[in-house]
């Protein structure tokens, strides 16, 4: 039987007031495991964003730390001749660190993947590769490099730019298609708590009644709603970013330890070594309130317009 003693009787008695919404009830309960989905999706989404943005800049870094100066092979030229001159004009430029000639063995492994390793390289024409290493101070010149190298016959200089490019491109599709998602999760989260807070208001209208009959205001049963759903929304999230931090733990552990040697290499190339570090975990755990608070705030919003507008 609803208590019809004005809100702040009881507070002023010692007394807790009794809770609009439920503490423990199956559409909050089932609200909280939703939350717990939601915000697990959400975190395992921009965890996925993180390492794949990590991962990228490791390939960018890489990439732009090494020049490759390329030799066609020349009926009329000594192959090892022309190696060791491009080796000693790329040591000469600035920003070098070193330079070194792939032997042939290394540039027929290279081949393996597209021709296979039963094949015979040797009778192949295989053009030779000397890597240039830079010490990314920026005092590298490729144009320069680039006109040393043409006293070379069959020699050209691949700084990688377009592959730069490309990784870039696909970095940021990629980064933007999962916030993307983030945003549709967290749509999503948004038009659920609306609906549970909607029904809830529906199944409690008796007792909003009574609350209005002894004066209670919009805002303060607004605030009790808010403060039951924040409660729901802290409950769940916390439990879907610890299942998403251990999700992160054991794809680690799977790729490291578990997986083939030739997935697991592929997956480490792609996600790197699974580990968010200290950002990324930084970034799930700050997710967790902002899904909190959106809980609680969408949670208000909805109770204000539904006093506001009750049919």
């Amino acid at each position: 039987m609803p208590d019809d003693s004005p809100p702040g009787a009881k507070a002023r008695s010692g007394r807790r007031p009794a809770a609009i919404v439920p503490e423990k009830s199956i559409a909050g309960r089932t609200l909280m495991l939703l939350v717990a989905i939601m915000t697990f999706l959400s975190c395992v989404t921009l965890g996925g964003v993180i390492l794949v943005q990590k991962s990228a800049a490791a390939w960018a870094g890489d990439v732009g730390r090494e020049v490759t100066i390329q030799l066609r092979p020349i009926p009329d030229q000594n192959m090892e001749s022309n190696l060791r001159t491009a080796v000693s004009l790329a040591e000469a430029s600035p920003g070098v660190v070193r330079a070194r000639a792939m032997s042939l063995e290394e540039s027929q492994a290279l081949l393996e993947p597209w021709l296979g390793s039963d094949l015979d390289l040797s009778a192949l024409a295989i053009p030779r590769l000397v890597i240039v290493e830079l010490s990314g101070s920026g005092t590298f010149d490729a144009e320069k490099l680039r006109e040393d190298i043409s006293v070379i016959k069959g020699a050209s200089l691949d700084t990688h730019a377009a592959w730069r490019q490309q990784l870039n491109a696909m970095a940021g599709t990629v980064v933007i298609s999962g916030l993307l998602v983030l945003g549709l999760i967290l749509t999503a989260t948004v038009l659920a708590v609306i609906f549970a807070t909607r029904g809830t208001m529906a199944s409690n209208r008796a007792i909003v009644d009574v609350l209005h009959f002894i004066g209670a205001s919009n805002s303060f049963i607004a605030s009790e709603f808010q403060g039951r759903f924040l409660a729901i929304g802290l409950r769940g999230g916390i439990a879907g970013g610890l299942i998403a931090l251990l999700f992160f733990l054991g794809i680690g552990f799977a790729v490291t330890n578990a997986l083939p040697t030739a997935p697991g290499a592929q997956l480490s190339a792609f996600f790197g070594s699974f580990s968010l570090g200290l950002d990324g975990i930084f970034a799930i755990v700050v997710l967790v309130p902002v899904i909190a608070g959106l809980t609680a705030f969408t949670s208000r919003l909805t109770v204000r317009s539904f006093l506001r507008h009750p049919s």
